[in-house]
């Protein structure tokens, strides 16, 4: 199986700037707008909105989740990506190369978005249709690591929300109308009908509800070893302790979520030499280190394994490096004691490590045998950049905070929502004994 990567886009940002002609009045506009946006904060205390999470690691290879577009709303599998910020949602305008997704293309109404749009300025343009003319329709192009490529037009259109105190929003957004998608001819693609992007960038949705006053910049997932979990806009659902906090890298144009440099442990002994620069991405199944970093844990790994209880299995195609036990593998449990922890130790913020059990980067192939989930960079269009993937970040809840610019995370019980009294196994699409997503 081919792992599905997210393509992380650089942007230049669009600033405006503006000063009041006296410093006095300058001084005002602050306060007032200190004002402001505290009021804001307030008004959208307690608007958290809850997602029902499907798919896992393996054999999936991604989680989504489902929401509603439209007027009247219709039901979309979107997979969750980290490392993008535009929505978009395979699009009859008509379909030029879509692929089979669980439901119908969405079909636009005269609701194209155009150039003078300003969210138009934050999206990448297919250098065959740049926008020429302020009334020209805002075409977009999205190339991922796996050289997969979406290619359509940006829509405006309703997006039903429903929040955990019962209020209900019906705000309209923008996304992306995917109508050509170009996979390469490796890989397997997703059974969903678009991609739910939440990197930090402002044709993200929850920016777009931010700036609305609707919901608070944050979004969170957790995301279950059995399959499944749960994805959340707001930050009603934050334990009050026990949350490792780390800074955003904020001297980046990109808009991926990046944590700086950690050193990376095996058993508690370094594995390479100095530290390693991390990125959190959704969208990528498995974790990528860079190619020195890569082969040095493989190296690690190996000089710990009994070599009398596991040896290699190159003929096991499933991920790169798997290996073999005389007797076969049931479950990770069962392979999980011949492999010692993983461990990464942030130097920007002390005393923080992020744990990573065996669970954390292997699986257990179809063939029963034990395969390492950290693959080489190298080989995608990552080149050298470091990815936590899915696979590394099971059992957490991850929290992306926006607006104090930190990424934390805390083991959590993914099958369960916090507090709630009904678990995400159960028929409705919603996870709250409220049903207050998406069920309008």
């Amino acid at each position: 199986m081919k792992p599905k990567l997210s393509m992380f886009l650089l942007h230049g940002l669009f600033l405006v700037f503006s000063a009041s002609l006296f410093q006095g009045s300058f001084s005002a506009a602050q306060k007032l707008q200190s004002k402001d946006s505290n009021n804001r904060k307030k008004q959208m205390a307690g608007h958290t909105a809850v997602f029902r999470v499907g798919g896992r690691v393996y054999p999936d290879g991604y989680f989504y989740t489902t929401v509603n577009i439209g007027q009247p709303p219709r039901p979309y599998d979107l997979d969750i990506d980290s490392g993008s910020d535009l929505t978009w949602i395979q699009c009859d305008a008509p379909c030029v190369n879509c692929l089979k997704g669980p439901h119908d293309p969405y079909k636009p109404h005269n609701n194209i978005v155009k150039c003078e749009d300003p969210l138009c300025g934050f999206v990448p343009h297919p250098p065959n249709y740049p926008c020429h003319n302020p009334t020209d329709q805002c075409d977009y192009e999205i190339e991922y690591a796996d050289n997969g490529l979406s290619l359509g037009v940006l829509v405006k259109d309703n997006f039903p929300i429903q929040i955990m105190n019962g209020s209900v929003f019906n705000p309209s957004v923008t996304f992306g109308c995917g109508y050509d998608q170009d996979i390469h001819s490796s890989s397997h693609p997703p059974f969903v009908d678009g991609v739910l992007g939440l990197a930090n960038g402002k044709p993200s949705i929850l920016s777009q509800l931010h700036a609305m006053g609707i919901m608070r910049n944050v979004v969170g997932h957790c995301f279950s070893h059995k399959g499944g979990g749960y994805l959340f806009f707001g930050d009603d659902l934050l334990p009050a302790s026990g949350i490792a906090w780390v800074p955003m890298l904020q001297n980046s144009l990109e808009k991926h979520y990046s944590l700086g440099r950690a050193k990376l442990l095996l058993a508690g002994q370094n594995v390479v030499k100095g530290d390693l620069s991390l990125v959190f991405d959704s969208g990528s199944t498995y974790t990528y280190l860079n190619n020195q970093a890569y082969k040095a844990t493989i190296s690690m790994i190996k000089k710990n394994i009994d070599s009398k209880q596991l040896k290699d299995a190159p003929e096991d195609k499933t991920l790169p490096v798997c290996w073999k036990s005389v007797v076969p593998f049931k479950s990770i449990v069962d392979a999980k004691k011949f492999f010692k922890p993983l461990a990464l130790s942030f130097s920007i913020a002390k005393n923080v490590i992020l744990e990573m059990p065996p669970e954390a980067y292997l699986i257990i192939s179809k063939l029963s045998n034990v395969c390492l989930g950290i693959l080489d960079s190298s080989e995608t269009k990552l080149g050298n950049l470091n990815v936590l993937g899915d696979i590394s970040l099971l059992d957490k809840m991850v929290i992306y905070d926006n607006e104090r610019q930190q990424i934390g995370w805390v083991s959590a019980n993914c099958d369960r929502l916090p507090n709630m009294e009904r678990n995400h196994n159960e028929a409705d699409n919603s996870i709250n004994s409220r049903d207050f997503f998406d069920e309008l």
